[in-house]
């Protein structure tokens, strides 16, 4: 439900916009689905999950809650918060590997190179994606980086 603001809807390959008041109702969990924001200050509710099992955050939103930080270049709180999704999910790759990417611009490579190395242990494609992933310039030279 758009609460706030409007929304383009992605459900199932077709896209449609919805404003204020528009509620989108999927019935099979298993057809993809996502939101953009089309208007400042958009708020989206999201309500749904599996009978018997109560809601999990994905590892993502760790991410997402850090980017706003990142963007604006205090590293060190977005590793804080991405930090403790390590801490719900510790062998998440892709948690390590944003983590890294942090680190590395934050100026701590040991840290970064340890984090990325690990991401690509879990998930070996993020070697390839680390070789052109600007935010891993400062630290791309390293014998230990991921080749």
């Amino acid at each position: 439900m758009v609460l706030d603001g409007a929304a383009r809807f992605t459900v199932a390959g077709e896209e449609f916009d919805a404003p204020q008041g528009t509620v989108v109702f999927v019935r099979d969990p298993a057809v993809r689905r996502g939101a953009v924001a089309t208007a400042p200050d958009t708020t989206a509710l999201a309500v749904g999950g599996n009978p018997g099992k109560p809601y999990e955050v994905s590892p993502w939103e760790w991410v997402a809650e850090a980017i706003p930080a990142w963007k604006a270049g205090d590293y060190r709180s977005a590793r804080e918060t991405i930090e403790q999704g390590l801490q719900e999910y510790p062998d998440n790759p892709s948690l390590l590997y944003e983590l890294a990417c942090v680190e590395a611009l934050d100026g701590d490579p040991d840290a970064a190179t340890g984090h990325l190395r690990r991401a690509v242990e879990l998930k070996p494609a993020f070697a390839k994606s680390a070789q052109e992933d600007e935010d891993f310039a400062s630290i791309r030279h390293r014998e230990d980086f991921p080749a």
